[in-house]
């Protein structure tokens, strides 16, 4: 029953929708890192709902650093940041304890767990858990913004509408991470919203993909195999609620290309070895190439929707329906974006701390 990720830089992360804090736990941190807490709220609000695309609970996310951190600055040792749940309704939950809700983890949690876990609002397996990481990867985005690192992520597709593509990756993960709806095209972004809100009119729920672009990356992260940089941000990616599928560069679209379409071939731009294409998303044999990483992700349908669905009562052993009650997101995209950033600023910084030595990150 793990809840740590990471090696030479760690994240634990801990709590329940309905309990009383969740938080999370970062350990290996260099000292010296600049903790912006108007950075972190700012992460946190990019998260939160707002208006019709959102649920109606909002929680201000008032967290609290409670050690690791003096003065502004990391101090080397664990840095603990907790966030309080205030605005809970756990009677809504009520059904949940014995009839699962369809496309949650409520069946597998009485069973992993053997009926003792906490169900109310998905309890330990709440979208709510990712605000703690959320509050923990705004520190490690900033320590890599340090180093030159940027990662942005927008709203590729969302209930059958493209956004465009990135062009100008710097320019575009600068636009993206100034949004509250992440789309880089104005008039698409508008529409999946309007679609967002006409899936909550009628009682249901949209995904999509998102697309994430990390430039700025030394070459020579990440191990062979096992601990290959795809199979690191692949392990922690789908670690976050909804994540359904991960692709590196558009790969399988791109995948009945001839070798001779598909391969990098290597140039040199002012000194420097680049590729001319970058079909492999800045990553050969699990390794940085130096040229950016590319990737999609996609995220499911949320699974709470208000329209009557088949499930079984698990203390009479029957079928039944079930309508579940409650404030509840018609989708998480747009919300989980953050989340997204977050989750690969932390593995990138535990990836330079293993090549580099904890201390790199410090400033």
């Amino acid at each position: 029953m793990k809840n740590t990720f990471g090696n030479s830089v760690s994240l634990t992360i801990f709590g329940e929708s309905h309990g009383e804090f969740i938080g999370a736990v970062i350990d290996g941190l260099a000292p010296g890192i600049t903790v912006d807490e108007n950075f972190i709220s700012s992460q946190l609000a990019l998260r939160r709902p707002y208006g019709k695309t959102g649920t109606k609970r909002i929680e201000a996310d008032a967290f609290k650093t409670v050690s690791g951190v003096f003065q502004g600055k990391t101090t080397g040792t664990p840095v603990c940041i907790l966030i309080p749940n205030e605005n809970t309704r756990s009677s809504d939950y009520s059904l949940s304890a014995y009839i699962p809700r369809p496309g949650h983890a409520d069946f597998t949690a009485n069973k992993k767990y053997h009926g003792f876990e906490d169900y109310r609002g998905g309890g330990h397996f709440s979208g709510r858990i990712t605000a703690a990481l959320t509050a923990a990867g705004a520190i490690a985005i900033s320590a890599l913004r340090n180093k030159g690192i940027l990662i942005g992520t927008h709203i590729a597709r969302c209930a059958k509408i493209n956004d465009r593509k990135f062009k100008n990756l710097e320019e575009d993960i600068a636009l993206v991470n100034s949004l509250r709806f992440a789309a880089l095209d104005e008039d698409k972004g508008k529409k999946m919203q309007d679609a967002i809100k006409q899936a909550a009119k009628e009682g249901d729920s949209v995904g999509g993909i998102l697309e994430t672009a990390v430039t700025g990356l030394p070459a020579g992260l990440g191990e062979p195999w096992f601990d290959s940089v795809e199979s690191l941000l692949s392990h922690a990616l789908f670690s976050i609620p909804a994540v359904k599928g991960i692709q590196f560069s558009n790969a399988f679209s791109k995948i009945d290309l001839p070798g001779s379409k598909y391969n990098d071939p290597f140039i040199l731009n002012s000194g420097r070895v680049e590729t001319a294409t970058n079909n492999n998303a800045g990553i050969n044999g699990g390794i940085t190439n130096g040229m950016p990483i590319i990737f999609e992700c996609a995220v499911k349908p949320t699974p709470s929707i208000f329209r009557e669905q088949k499930s079984v009562d698990l203390m009479q052993m029957k079928e039944t329906e079930l309508k579940i009650e409650g404030r509840h997101d018609p989708a998480v995209i747009h919300r989980a974006r953050v989340v997204v950033d977050s989750v690969t600023a932390l593995v990138i910084c535990d990836l330079l701390a293993q090549r580099f030595g904890t201390d790199y990150l410090g400033e």
